[in-house]
């Protein structure tokens, strides 16, 4: 039997970041800088957490929605953090991570022929949500003279008719790049101006190092104009519990619920229970971890400018994003030539859209140790092409 697929999905682009790191399989002494997931194991109180309520039997479905107990505690914590007030009941939903969530967003607003503005360099399914949501995505490319930032002039330029949402994400998977408050108005006014919704992934708030974070959603005027995504996985080593949170308007967080209860019905309750503890006692934790990570971006960005790869400072994140233009290889053949030669992983720039050739990605949630000998390979293999 001949079974025809999907034509969006047959169009659709492997992840950049999984192809590469087929790679990697079965390869020894390889030092990985490349899949961003924190090198930090969950903290302990929360992982017993996890233990706890399976031992005490805990194991059923939770409301569609989400544990109304966790509910409240987020909408608590978003009150006294940021200012933020949202209804646990209305506004709020727990996802499979943040990745969920935003495929429930673009699922339950987009029309098709609905245009999304999506940044480049951008993780690498935000475009493919889009699309499978039956969208078009334009993207907007940054660089590194503008530190890898959008601009209101961009916005506003790129507003043409069907565009309906903004998504963005600060800090930034894979640059690192963020906005400050005064940055963020000045978009703002924007995305008044043309009555957009922005789809604003902040699940790495936590770590933001030059200045505070400013959710989008707390600017004036805009929280009904933005749909705040956040999770657990960055800041509190969380990856594998796979919980996030939505908060935006209640209609829309509803025709978010809808498709969410016929498909994921709800995440797991064990992760849940752990979301909670981290929230409640997570706070030195994630201070502890985002020190440690502060130090390690600190030594990356002078290493990779010392050893001759031009690189900005991030303002969040655990990434770097370094320019190998001046090595005269394409980042494929950059990254898979360094893989070979010297058994450092990384992620050619082109997983992150088209306009990022001459760019790779680096993960520095990696330990210390393990960044200096990279670094060292580094300097040896473009010693050999007399960088």
């Amino acid at each position: 039997m001949q079974v025809n697929i999907s034509k969006r999905v047959e169009q659709l682009a492997p992840s950049g970041i999984r192809a590469f790191f087929d790679l990697v399989l079965n390869m020894k002494n390889v030092i990985s800088l490349g899949v961003g997931e924190p090198d930090f194991i969950t903290p302990w109180h929360i992982r017993e957490a996890a233990i706890d309520s399976l031992d005490q039997g805990y194991t059923s479905y939770t409301s569609n929605k989400g544990m109304p107990e966790l509910r409240k505690q987020i909408c608590t914590f978003l009150k006294h953090r940021y200012g933020m007030s949202y209804d646990p009941e209305e506004e709020t939903l727990i996802t499979v991570g943040v990745s969920e969530g935003l495929d429930l967003v673009m699922r339950a607003i987009l029309n098709p022929g609905n245009k999304v503005l999506v940044p480049e360099p951008a993780y690498v399914s935000y475009s493919p949500v889009v699309e499978l949501a039956g969208g078009k995505t334009i993207l907007l490319k940054t660089d590194i003279t503008n530190q890898f930032k959008l601009t209101p002039q961009q916005i506003d330029k790129a507003c043409v008719k069907g565009v309906k949402a903004l998504m963005i994400n600060y800090p930034c998977n894979p640059t690192g790049a963020s906005y400050t408050k005064k940055e963020l108005q000045a978009i703002a006014k924007i995305i008044k101006k043309h009555n957009l919704l922005v789809i604003s992934d902040e699940v790495y708030d936590e770590l933001t190092y030059e200045f505070d974070h400013t959710p989008f959603a707390s600017l004036k005027g805009m929280k009904e104009h933005v749909i705040y995504f956040n999770g657990f996985s960055k800041a509190y080593a969380m990856t594998g519990f796979r919980i996030g949170w939505a908060c935006g308007p209640s209609k829309i967080i509803a025709a978010m619920t809808k498709i969410h209860q016929y498909t994921m019905l709800c995440p797991s309750i064990t992760g849940q229970i752990a979301a909670r503890e981290a929230l409640k006692n997570g706070f030195k934790s994630v201070h502890d971890m985002k020190n440690e990570y502060n130090r390690r971006r600190r030594f990356i960005v002078k290493a990779l400018n010392d050893i001759g790869l031009e690189c900005h400072s991030p303002e969040g994140a655990f990434y770097v994003f370094p320019s190998i233009k001046n090595t005269g290889e394409t980042s494929m053949d950059f990254a898979q030539n360094l893989l070979k030669q010297k058994r450092v992983a990384l992620v050619p720039g082109t997983a992150f859209g088209a306009s990022c050739e001459g760019y790779v990605r680096i993960s520095y949630a990696s330990s210390y140790d393990n960044l200096k000998e990279a670094v060292t390979r580094m300097k040896e293999y473009l010693h050999g092409k007399k960088i």
